[in-house]
């Protein structure tokens, strides 16, 4: 572990800090010529080894203490992995905000929410632009993604030019957008591209990602054949979905209704952005209420199955003015993301329950990743012709799956690392040169908390094995005065007026164990007393629950 570098002069440096050997959290840094740029600032989300954390970030404590070096942070597009972060992080960094309309739209209004708009320099720079970060000559190259607005970031130094693609792929009729700028990938590479630093999330797919058109003609087709109410569960940011969606839905005569505080936030940033042009009105819950059940459709939040989103309330009853019911329909409209998949059949059963019929990209052909698969990617180095590919935005599998495409593409060095990996792309050969702090960072309520915390560890501990709170009652001596007052919500049987007998008669055995002079001494009978409570429940109970002690001398 290398505890601090300086911040690099005649060498090109990169650093992930988040989102390599993960999918989610992007941070990347790159050093050169006395300065860092930063790409990417985002979140990712909780899962079940973490219930009571619900968004997580990456810990930017490194740069931190170099922000005066920090020259800029460039968002490649506006999809919350790549700038949720940015409000909740930007005060310990400080520095020149980037990003094309629709990603600035977006941060505009989280910025907006953490009383940080006007204070962050948000500097909204057009696509395909060309433009200096302190000594980082930028050039933003349009690609496709299942967001609008995608970049690929192309980052000159003096010491070699390197390629950030973002999320992207290849699609023949992306329907919002232009299509990806393969010519100016190709000119890149004509130019020479020292490295490309880039997306392996369906590294391990074979084939190419498929085309959004192709989903739209799919869905028009699919909505023929229900006459219930429909709801189509989908990511919020994938606005050409959304289009779709709504166009499929008025070709059969169905009004469509937005559900859920994150997908009107987008649809309203989209419209205003001039997205959404070709989508009939998008209406509330209210408009549609009352509508004859075959010509509703809802578009919902919720497809990862998290459990405060729009369908998850509607599954559970609990979202007013929308239900759902037996001869009703719920379309999954979205990949699983690694990790989510309890969530998902956890939310797939309760609509099952309900006897709404569940439809998935299994059933049917209802998504297109937005992520390239290896046909994309081999199209993408021979456009390129990198010397040096560095995989990103994947679990270790898929970076190994990219780093090995890669040297078959003819690549001449592929470098596998994870987060917190210095890696030294110029001069000489690439290599990884040692590690520097990384970590994720979880919202706790209002606060910002390191998820290695003792604070979110005793959470956990509790989580698992329970809380016990005792108070324990002497006098001046040491001597109990009264019997000892436990408290073990979620241990003891409520039924069970004897359950907890053993600890008391545990305590008070210790107690009397204790010589004249140990119990004068506080904390010494504190301990001796929460040690003779976790003793007797791990023997009981099979537990070794958190333990205070709250002793009183009268």
């Amino acid at each position: 572990m290398i505890d601090d570098i300086p911040t690099p002069r005649k060498e090109l440096l990169f650093i992930p800090l988040g989102g390599a050997g993960e999918i989610g959290m992007n941070f990347y840094l790159y050093g050169c010529s006395g300065k860092w740029l930063a790409v990417d600032l985002g979140i990712t989300f909780g899962d079940d080894s973490m219930p009571f954390i619900d968004v997580m970030m990456p810990d930017p404590t490194f740069i931190e203490a170099k922000k005066s070096d920090l020259a800029g942070l460039v968002i490649t597009h506006g999809h919350e992995d790549h700038l949720g972060a940015v409000a909740h992080l930007w005060p310990r960094l400080g520095c020149p905000v980037y990003a094309t309309p629709f990603a600035a739209e977006l941060l505009r209004g989280k910025l907006e929410e953490a009383g940080l708009l006007g204070r962050v320099p948000l500097r909204e720079v057009p696509q395909g632009a060309k433009f200096d970060v302190g000594p980082f000559a930028i050039e933003l190259i349009t690609m496709t993604h299942s967001i609008p607005e995608p970049n690929a970031v192309v980052i000159r130094t003096p010491l070699g030019t390197v390629l950030h693609t973002g999320d992207w792929k290849f699609d023949s009729d992306p329907l919002l957008g232009p299509l990806s700028d393969t010519e100016a990938l190709r000119r890149i590479g004509d130019e020479g591209v020292l490295a490309m630093v880039g997306d392996s999330t369906n590294a391990m797919v074979t084939g190419a990602s498929g085309s959004e058109g192709e989903v739209r003609s799919s869905l028009i087709e699919l909505f023929s054949t229900f006459t219930g109410r429909i709801a189509v569960a989908c990511f919020a940011s994938n606005v050409a979905r959304l289009e779709s969606i709504a166009v499929a839905a008025a070709a059969n005569g169905r009004r469509v209704a937005l559900v859920g505080r994150s997908m009107k936030r987008i649809a309203e940033a989209a419209r205003r952005c001039g997205y959404l042009t070709e989508a009939p009105p998008l209406l509330s819950e209210d408009e549609v209420r009352r509508s004859p059940r075959d010509e509703v459709l809802y578009i919902c939040t919720g497809s990862q199955g998290e459990p405060r989103s729009a369908l998850a309330r509607i599954a559970g009853e609990g979202y007013p003015g929308v239900e759902l019911e037996r001869g009703d329909v719920v379309i999954f409209s979205s990949r699983v993301i690694p990790g989510n998949e309890r969530a998902i059949h956890r939310l797939q059963n309760q609509l099952t329950r309900l006897g709404v019929r569940v439809v998935n990209d299994r059933d049917h052909f209802i998504h297109v990743s937005g992520h390239p698969a290896r046909e994309e990617l081999t199209s993408m180095y021979g456009l390129v012709r990198p010397r040096i590919a560095i995989p990103i935005h994947g679990e270790m599998r898929h970076l190994a799956a990219h780093a090995a495409l890669a040297e078959s593409c003819g690549v001449k060095q592929a470098l596998v690392t994870e987060d917190g990996g210095v890696v030294r792309l110029a001069p000489g050969k690439a290599e990884l040169i040692g590690m520097v702090q990384t970590g994720r960072l979880a919202m706790d309520g209002p606060r910002i908390v390191s998820l290695d915390s003792e604070l979110l560890r005793s959470r956990k501990r509790t989580m698992f094995n329970g809380v016990v709170l005792l108070t324990l009652v002497v006098d001046r001596l040491g001597h109990l005065v009264a019997d000892p007052q436990l408290s073990a919500p979620g241990i003891f049987d409520p039924a069970n007026e004897n359950d907890g007998v053993g600890v008391v008669k545990a305590v008070r055995a210790a107690v009397s164990r204790l010589s004249a002079s140990d119990r004068r001494d506080d904390e010494l009978m504190r301990e001796t007393v929460r040690l003779a409570v976790r003793r007797s429940l791990k023997e009981s109970h099979g537990k070794k629950p958190t333990t205070d002690v709250h002793l009183v001398r009268v």
